[in-house]
């Protein structure tokens, strides 16, 4: 189609129209590992895989699985470890007490070289909810706080509280989103398990057991965000994570609890 006399204004709305359109189509298994460990989330740098259980963290190679060390924090009150990131040799792990009420939430910090634990972030009784998982974006974290429904639900509160929220590099909060009710929906009785950036700048969540991604973008105005696409995926809901370190792919990796699988995927 070629587009003549036709105003700037114009061209610049069928361009935004096009890209609409341009944004991830499909999404690939790469591979599987099984890892009996594997039921809430993986994390990833550029020559492992960090598969997150309640209490425990094992460390394995990409290249073929093999575990290469564990810790288990069991003995130090470690409960519920929901997800996981990787920045610059540690590991980021958000933690809460769920399904207790009231909700508390906290960061555990990993030196990925020793898997010690190095540090913590506590949120105290988190106001948003139960911390699900964690981001790096443009020099500010990113977080998704839960909300359940039924007796899971905490002060009255359901699966529609459920937000996104946005911090500053000193933990202070700058703005936060909801999800649109057709995500909370297909959340609940559960909710947002799993959230991280893509190289192409839209947020893919995850819910607690669909085989499923949901893409999502900040929106131009209001509160809520907006959704892109829904991608059907081999990843099961829980905590996922980018493989920042493949530079020509958009590679994300994520778990089958149900078969306790490890899975790398392609989004084109």
């Amino acid at each position: 189609m070629i587009l003549r006399n036709v105003p700037f204004f114009f061209l610049c709305a069928f361009s935004s129209l096009f890209s609409s359109f341009s944004y991830s189509q499909a999404i690939t298994e790469i591979r599987s590992f099984q890892v009996a460990e594997a039921k809430q989330a993986v994390a990833v740098d550029e020559e492992h895989f960090y598969v997150i259980n309640n209490s425990t963290i094992t460390k394995h190679s990409k290249s073929d699985g093999k575990q290469i060390a564990v810790w288990d924090g069991s003995k130090e009150g470690i409960k519920h470890l929901n997800s996981g990131l990787v920045i610059k040799g540690k590991l980021y792990c958000a933690n809460t007490n769920y399904p207790e009420i009231p909700m508390a939430s906290s960061i555990e910090i990993f030196d990925v070289n020793t898997m010690q634990h190095v540090g913590n972030h506590s949120f105290g009784i988190a106001e948003h909810g139960s911390l699900t998982w964690i981001d790096q974006k443009d020099g500010f974290w990113w977080s998704g706080f839960a909300h359940y429904a039924g007796k899971e639900a905490s002060e009255g509160r359901d699966v529609r509280w459920t937000s996104v929220v946005k911090y500053d590099s000193e933990w202070r909060q700058l703005e936060s989103w909801i999800f649109p009710k057709q995500i909370v929906d297909l959340f609940t009785p559960k909710s947002n398990s799993g959230g991280a950036w893509g190289k192409n700048g839209l947020l893919y969540c995850t819910g607690h057991d669909q085989p499923e991604l949901y893409v999502m973008r900040l929106p131009k105005s209001g509160f809520t965000l907006e959704h892109v696409k829904t991608l059907p995926a081999p990843l099961h809901g829980q905590g996922i994570a980018m493989d920042h370190w493949t530079k020509d792919k958009q590679i994300i990796y994520g778990i089958n609890r149900a078969e306790n699988k490890v899975i790398s995927a392609e989004i084109k």
